[in-house]
This record gives C-alpha cells, structure tokens and sequence, in this order.
C-alpha cells in the first residue's frame, strides 16, 4: 500500500518479525487445501505463480519470498480493483493468503520492493465453485459493510473541518483535526485500497510515490502544518481535493466486494500497517501522532474479528481463547499512552516501549493471519 512505505531494510527487519512465526501453519494450511491452492514464487525480478487456472471458491495462495526485498502479493480483477493482498513479505519468509474468488480473469502480482504495479501473471477462475454459504458469515459480511460505510460517513464531517482550518490559515486548529479526521480512514483501511485509486491520493507518504506521482492527501498537508510550519495557497487546494476524493471513497465504499475472508485478511492487513508503519513512527512523521493511527488499526481489526467470532470459534475454538487475549493485551498496552481525549506523541516513546508495542503486535499478527482459515472451513 502506497502509505507503507519505508526502506527496504526496515521493512525487511519487521517483516521477517511478523512473518516467520507463522511459517509451519501456512505449510500446513496450503498443504491441506488441495487442488485449489497455488504456490506463488516472488524473486527480485520474477513472480511464479504454480498454476493459471483453478475453479472457483476458497483459494489458498502460498505466497514465497525468494528475493532480496520486501515483496507484495496481490490478486487484481481486470479493473485493477484488489481482491485479496498480502504485505511486507520479507526475504525468506512466507504468508499464506486464504480468499474466495468468483470465475472470472485476474492478474497476480508480486511487487518486490513494494513499489509500482508489480510483476504480474494472468490467471482464470472457472466454475461456481463449492463455497459453503453459511447465513452467520452473510449476516457478519453484511454488519460489516454497514459499519464500513458509517465509519465513511463519519470522517467526511472532521475531514471538511480540517480543510476549512487550513483555507482559514489557522494552523493550531489544523493541526488539532488532523489525527481525529483519519481515524475512520485508519479503521477501514483494507476496504479504501481495494479499490486501487483512492489510497495512493490521499494516504501516501514521500518515499511512497510513485515516478511522476504527485504528493497529495493527508501526508503532504502534515508536512506543511508540522515541518515547513506554514500553510500556502498549493495547501488549500490540495485540503480542498482531499475532501473532494474522500467523498468518492464514501460514495463507493459501499459497493466494495467483500467477503468473510476479506474481512478476515483485512483484519490481518491492519496489523501489518501498524507494524510496518506504526511502531516504526514512519507514518506520521511530522505530527507524531502514530498512536491515534495504531489504536484504529486495532479497533478496525477487531470489529472484522467480532464479527466472525461465531463461526471461527465453532472451527477453531483454540484460535478465538488466543486473540480474545492477544486483542485484551495489545488494548491495555495501547491505553497506557492515552492523554487526555488523545495520545501521547510518538517521539517520546522511547525504544524499548517501541519493541514492547512491536511485540504485542507480533503476539495478535500471529493468530490473527489465521482467522481467514478459521471461516472459511
């Protein structure tokens, strides 16, 4: 995702923390499910995908990180929309990518080094498929679109206020509104980028653009009110258009394709933006106010998971004890840097607080990337 960038040797380090433990259970995961798994090889300069054609239903993608750079693994329809995706895979390690895909015509991509389209191979889905329907997963597919949509709704209102304290100059106040006016972004985060063309405008960073990508959105407005400590005419436009494109994510929101294993895989996904984004202080570098972003990663993470409580807890009621506890700690944890309605800034937690937040998020990751599986039994 473009607002998850970092250097290549960061990210490999925090990858391979949140990765590898999971290593023997995706083994074992893409062993069992059969005919319809599919190994995909990411290299440097290649992305082999095992086999181009399978039918439709529960897909198990095991995903090898073969190169030298952190890479990414995507499933794109023909409209470039994400159906599933799997993030900061460091070199040597694996993820296993359980998801339901209808017949149709997709693209798998392996993005080493996490930038630009990718390296990409043709694939088909064919048949109906033998997905099991269960009306527990269609009632929580259909909460959670309800959820998503409220949580749009509600960050339009605090996004117009930021941009009208920065039409007004007024900085301070701007820079009050920023953190409140991404929390409904931060919580749904996996549902924004499946639509491909809404993040990279309005949550990159710097060092996440693209060649002959213009810096827009939330980050490029931060550095102005923190860093440069000034707000220009360029920055009234550019609050103005993050209005603007903010109010398409909210009218398209609710049309996104979501599944009980995409919102198990989104869950797993806003981990991995907390510990590649979050815990590092790279995301918010200007404002330090990362913590705001972590805790609704968290929250986003742990609506999708409530949801699918049931069903996972009927398959895997092993699974369920362990992130009840894992989501307990990570929040109790959380809390201890609250300040009054806010959070602490970032830069003043220091860097054995920023192993022991690193680790209670590798506690919850874990688990978490098996939750996907759990339903789709």
């Amino acid at each position: 995702m473009p607002a998850v960038r970092m250097s290549a040797v960061t990210a490999a380090g925090i990858a391979v923390a949140v990765t590898a433990v999971t290593g023997c259970a995706e083994k074992a995961d893409a062993d069992a499910a059969g005919s319809n798994a599919v190994t995909v090889i990411s290299t440097d300069s290649k992305c082999e995908v095992s086999k181009t054609t399978f039918a439709a239903g529960k897909i198990t993608i095991s995903a090898q990180n073969k190169g030298s750079k952190v890479t990414e693994v995507y499933v794109y329809t023909p409209s470039d929309k994400i159906v599933t995706e799997r993030e900061n895979i460091g070199p040597g390690t694996k993820a296993t990518i359980t998801a339901e895909i209808k017949a149709g015509s997709y693209e798998i991509a392996c993005k080493p080094g996490m930038k630009g389209d990718g390296i990409r191979q043709k694939i088909t889905v064919t048949g109906k498929g033998a997905v099991k329907t269960d009306p527990r997963l269609d009632a929580a597919v259909a909460a959670y679109r309800k959820w998503v949509q409220a949580e749009a709704d509600a960050t339009i209102p605090l996004v117009k206020k930021f941009a009208a304290s920065i039409e007004a100059g007024d900085i301070e106040a701007a820079k009050a509104e920023f953190a409140p006016s991404r929390v409904g972004w931060e919580r749904t985060e996996p549902v924004a980028e499946s639509f491909g063309d809404i993040d990279p405008l309005t949550d990159t960073r710097a060092d996440g653009l693209d060649p002959g990508q213009k810096w827009t959105g939330w980050h490029r407005l931060e550095k102005s009110l923190w860093q440069d400590k000034k707000i220009t005419a360029t920055d009234k436009t550019l609050a103005a258009q993050l209005v603007t494109d903010l109010e398409d994510w909210q009218k398209r929101v609710g049309k996104a394709e979501i599944t009980a294993t995409s919102m198990a895989n989104g869950a797993k996904e806003l981990l991995d933006e907390v510990a590649t984004g979050k815990v590092t202080g790279e995301e918010d570098r200007y404002s330090h106010t990362d913590l705001s972003d972590f805790y609704a990663n968290v929250e986003g993470a742990e609506k999708a998971y409530e949801l699918l409580k049931t069903v996972a807890a009927e398959n895997d009621p092993a699974l369920v004890t362990e992130l009840d506890k894992q989501f307990a700690s990570i929040k109790k944890l959380l809390d201890t840097y609250r300040k009054g309605d806010g959070w602490v800034s970032y830069d003043t937690v220091d860097k054995t607080q920023q192993k022991k937040l690193s680790d209670a998020v590798n506690s919850l990751a874990e688990p978490l990337s098996k939750l996907a599986a759990a339903v789709a039994k």
